[in-house]
């Protein structure tokens, strides 16, 4: 398989870290991206070629990874609609916003998209990807896309690009939230009199097993928090603080906020 990757970013590094020499060889695979510094890396990493603005060896690819920022993507689409028609590949985007309708119409009516959000725990191949393909794709390139994806954690295949949204705002924004929660735990473990490096020691550790602790459990989630809460313990004060501070509701609205961004990201880039 021929993947050529439009951005040299932290996602396609990501990628290219998980698909280099096991789903591909490095050598099949090309990375174009302005940043000179970025493009050595990757060849002297990876053994992939590289160039600085979009060419042949893109339109020879199989696969074409767009993974630029959603305001570059018209400009980036202009330069490489005119490669496309001799490999017809599979487009993958993973930029924010982008409606495959608008993507499509900036390619020249070009049919075969996947809308892909990932997020930043792909960098240790442990993200999660939300996926939606246009009906131009094949049952062989939605394979294509779940592989590529899959080699730097789980996918999971929408059946509404309007989903999209609602999964930027759940996991793709997501792990900024779970940052901000352990934050506040330093925070709070400082403020309690314990060292800078015992708290970001107890809040990672804490953090980390408890989502193992969830992921490995048949239960729901709420049944596990509510085993550790008993009625009038310190665990109950802390979550009925919490509770009565509208931390749940604040949480929700906030992703709700995420959601919305997104939404609103498309129809500002999306316009002509």
């Amino acid at each position: 398989m021929k993947i050529a990757f439009i951005g040299g970013g932290n996602m396609a590094t990501a990628l290219i870290a998980g698909l280099a020499g096991k789903l591909t060889d490095g050598a099949n695979i090309h990375v174009v991206d302005p940043n000179a510094d970025a493009l050595a890396r990757l060849a002297a990493q990876y053994g992939v070629s590289t160039a600085g603005a979009i060419g042949a060896a893109v339109g020879a690819a199989d696969v074409v990874v767009l993974a630029v920022k959603p305001q570059q993507m018209r400009e980036v689409a202009g330069a490489l609609a005119p490669q496309l028609a001799a490999r017809a590949p599979l487009v993958l985007s993973i930029a924010a916003g982008i409606r495959a309708r608008d993507l499509a119409r900036w390619l020249g009516g070009y049919g075969a998209i996947v809308r892909c959000m990932p997020n930043t725990p792909a960098l240790i191949g442990m993200g999660i990807t939300g996926m939606v393909a246009t009906a131009g794709v094949s049952a062989v390139q939605r394979d294509a896309a779940d592989r590529i994806l899959r080699a730097v954690g789980q996918t999971v295949w929408l059946d509404d690009e309007s989903k999209i949204d609602p999964v930027t705002a759940v996991s793709g924004s997501g792990p900024a939230y779970v940052f901000f929660f352990i934050e506040a735990l330093q925070q709070a473990a400082e403020e309690l009199g314990l060292s800078a490096e015992q708290g970001r020691e107890l809040a990672l550790a804490t953090f980390a097993g408890a989502a193992q602790l969830a992921c490995n459990s048949s239960d729901l989630v709420t049944v596990l928090r509510e085993r550790v809460t008993s009625k009038g313990g310190t665990t109950y004060a802390a979550i009925t603080s919490m509770e009565q501070s509208g931390v749940k509701q604040a949480i929700v609205a906030g992703v709700k906020a995420a959601a919305a961004r997104g939404k609103e990201l498309g129809d500002e880039l999306g316009t002509d």
